[in-house]
């Protein structure tokens, strides 16, 4: 993705859509425009993309794709920007009435998720150091994503005996590895899990050849073979 402006006429071909099917999307605020001092309508290439795939497809674009940096408003490249883009989340939510029961949790689950890549990855990373991390409270969405060992490669330096990737799946949700530190730290999604069955969220989680969806609409875990092989991990938290 980039910052390149992307006028009307093009945009509406991106999108596959008519141009006045943006000026009603802009007028409604479903998809504002950026306009010029002549009043000429225009659109960021981020902004095109964030509306097209979402952020649980961007998220899985720069997994699976060659190894680049993704785009600065999504990047975090050590725990202080993690943080930071934390701390903006919390911010959008705790303004809103209907979250203000579950925000912190919201919150907390995607700061544990997100500081594992830091914290497992630590001098590791094979290509692209940091993490994704995206959010669209409007469709009460969190993506985040990282391109480093995933889960079997690290509970397997403390497992030797783990087969596979839907194994370490189900062990990083569901049991207790070991207190010690720095294990410990992966004990944090059995919390993850345990949050989103009490609170009614969903979560997808995706690392190697396998997944974990948590929902805590049906609560149900069911950890499965993926058809798409990510290197690192990628989640998607629906709250």
């Amino acid at each position: 993705m980039n910052d390149s402006k992307i006028y009307v006429g093009k945009s509406a071909e991106y999108l596959n859509v008519s141009i006045d099917t943006l000026r009603r999307w802009d007028k409604s605020g479903k998809l504002p425009a950026n306009k010029s001092k002549g009043g000429q309508r225009w659109y960021l290439k981020k902004d095109l993309d964030l509306f097209k795939f979402g952020v649980f497809e961007l998220a899985k674009q720069w997994v699976t794709g060659t190894a680049q940096e993704p785009h600065p408003e999504f990047y975090c490249p050590t725990t202080t920007e993690f943080k930071g883009r934390l701390s903006k989340l919390q911010f959008a939510l705790e303004k809103l009435e209907e979250y203000k029961d579950t925000y912190s949790l919201v919150v907390a689950i995607t700061g544990e998720i997100g500081n594992n890549s830091y914290d497992h990855n630590l001098g590791n990373w094979p290509d692209i150091q940091g993490a994704f991390f995206a959010f669209d409270i409007d469709k009460k969405q969190i993506a985040l994503a990282d391109r480093g060992l995933g889960v079997f490669r690290t509970l397997k330096r403390i497992k030797p005996e783990i087969a596979n990737d839907k194994t370490a799946l189900n062990i990083a949700f569901t049991e207790i590895i070991s207190g010690r530190a720095p294990e410990s730290r992966g004990n944090g999604l059995k919390f993850v899990r345990r949050v989103v069955l009490d609170n009614r969220f969903k979560l997808e989680f995706f690392s190697g050849n396998a997944s974990a969806i948590i929902d805590g609409i049906n609560d149900t875990t069911k950890f499965n073979d993926s058809e798409t092989c990510y290197s690192g991990c990628v989640a998607l938290i629906n709250f």
